[in-house]
């Protein structure tokens, strides 16, 4: 068994920006030169996930509006108050969709469905800078 360590870097805007990593998630798998195994995605930071959805403008738009439902920005969180920062709700969220994701490969191509892509989402209120560890383990 092999394992490879890579970093996709992404540019968000933050406020649950949902950024579609699939096609260099493709690239760098190609690259590795494996062709079986599992490709473990991890959003370092406490304020973005990672999921995968089918990438579609109605998507696009109804993730935000659900995580509005669930931890709504206006609200008030101890986070606030304890760092003044006003992302309590993003650390929320995040926690909520989860920091990993594991997909399995085969003859060197993940095993996504149809209408699926990798998407991380920032949930941080503010624009960001972002590099998302992808270790791909196989042979």
């Amino acid at each position: 068994m092999k394992v490879r360590t890579e970093n996709i870097h992404i540019s968000s805007e933050g406020k649950t920006d949902i950024i579609d990593i699939t096609h260099r998630a493709s690239t760098l798998l190609e690259q590795s030169e494996l062709s079986n195994g599992t490709v473990t995605f991890f959003a370092s930071g406490s304020t973005a996930g990672i999921t995968t959805i089918e990438y579609e403008p109605g998507l696009i738009q109804d993730i935000p509006l659900a995580f509005e439902k669930i931890a709504p920005m206006g609200q008030h969180y101890y986070h606030n108050a304890t760092w003044g920062d006003g992302n309590g709700y993003s650390h929320v969220r995040a926690a909520l969709l989860g920091a990993s994701l594991v997909v399995p490969f085969k003859d060197g191509r993940m095993l996504l469905g149809t209408w699926q892509q990798i998407v991380v989402i920032d949930f941080d209120n503010r624009a960001r800078q972002r590099d998302i560890v992808m270790q791909i383990m196989g042979e």
